[in-house]
């Protein structure tokens, strides 16, 4: 705090004190005991009366401003004074933060021999697991874990970096950054359009009209060998160690619309998710892959339905 603003705040606070004091004085000196009628009377028989204060609550008055005096002499409040016991919201923070740590490092210590997938079968630390989750990861992935346009579905098989234990524990310890391109530039409209027929094709949908044609789907494909398979394969079916998405599935993590496919091709893509390590530590860091592994292998075997499967409109 600057010098100024200091000695600002120290005259404040003194001078807040010190004008109670002089006001209780003020307030009762001469003031007899017995009550004197003043002259203010009100519906001819109510009589307004001056009386001293109760001296127990004048008292509690005094000792309030003693304990005032006695708590700026130890802790901070009178600008840049430290108090003697040198106390700070920061230090205080930190000590109940460490104590907190290392209570739940001791409730879990007997977990750290055990895999994740262990842990995702460990019912009492799931339950850990979904508070963490909630407080830590529902902001971006909803309360139920199935994501929203954007971020991830955490309940179903599909993983853009991998469902494996140590490969879903990276992801959140460490975080991931992804990014595609925007094609719309190098392309051209007509380029975005045959790639968009062609990825459709990959799962099975198809536009109507000339857009549907053989030769259409065909000059796609060609665009998407030169400028898309180097992430997604040859094939479509994506590439983990990238995030490159499969795009032969009904999956879309930005949307399968057609408008939105085109969208993603013309304008590309950005997405990151933050690394938690440094903030949460590896025992919560564990307790939370575990808690996603179990969503993911708890959940119904079934496929998730196609979106917009079949034939659509290239204005859809």
């Amino acid at each position: 705090m600057k010098s100024g603003i200091a000695i600002f705040v120290v005259i404040a606070v003194l001078a807040n004190i010190f004008a109670g004091l002089w006001l209780i004085w003020w307030t009762n000196r001469g003031v007899k005991v017995a009550p004197q009628e003043t002259t203010h009377v009100w519906d001819e028989d109510l009589t307004e009366y001056n009386n001293p204060m109760p001296r127990w609550w004048l008292w509690l008055f005094i000792l309030s401003i003693v304990f005032a005096l006695v708590y700026l002499l130890f802790f901070p409040g009178l600008g840049n004074y430290r108090g003697v016991l040198n106390w700070t919201s920061v230090a205080q923070f930190a000590s109940e933060d460490t104590a907190a740590v290392g209570a739940f490092e001791k409730r879990f210590a007997a977990d750290k021999d055990k895999s994740l997938l262990q842990l995702s079968q460990d019912p009492a630390a799931l339950t850990t697991a979904r508070n963490l989750f909630a407080l830590n990861c529902s902001s971006c992935h909803g309360s139920d874990a199935r994501g929203a346009k954007g971020f991830p579905n955490l309940t179903d098989q599909d993983w853009l970096w991998g469902g494996g234990e140590q490969t879903v524990y990276q992801t959140i310890a460490q975080g991931r950054t992804n990014a595609m391109p925007g094609w719309g530039p190098v392309l051209g409209a007509d380029g975005v359009e045959q790639a968009l027929a062609y990825v459709l094709s990959l799962s099975g949908r198809a536009l109507k009209g000339p857009a549907a044609s053989a030769e259409f789907v065909a000059a796609g494909k060609v665009r998407f060998t030169t400028m898309c398979s180097a992430c997604h394969g040859a094939d479509g079916k994506g590439n983990q160690a990238l995030g490159a998405p499969n795009l032969t599935d009904s999956v879309w993590l930005h949307g399968g619309s057609v408008d939105d496919i085109r969208e993603t091709i013309a304008k590309g893509r950005n997405n990151a998710m933050p690394a938690h390590l440094e903030r949460l530590g590896d025992t919560k860091v564990r307790l939370l892959a575990a808690y996603v592994l179990s969503l993911s292998r708890s959940a119904a075997a079934a496929p998730v339905a196609a979106v917009g499967s079949g034939e659509v409109h290239a204005a859809e």
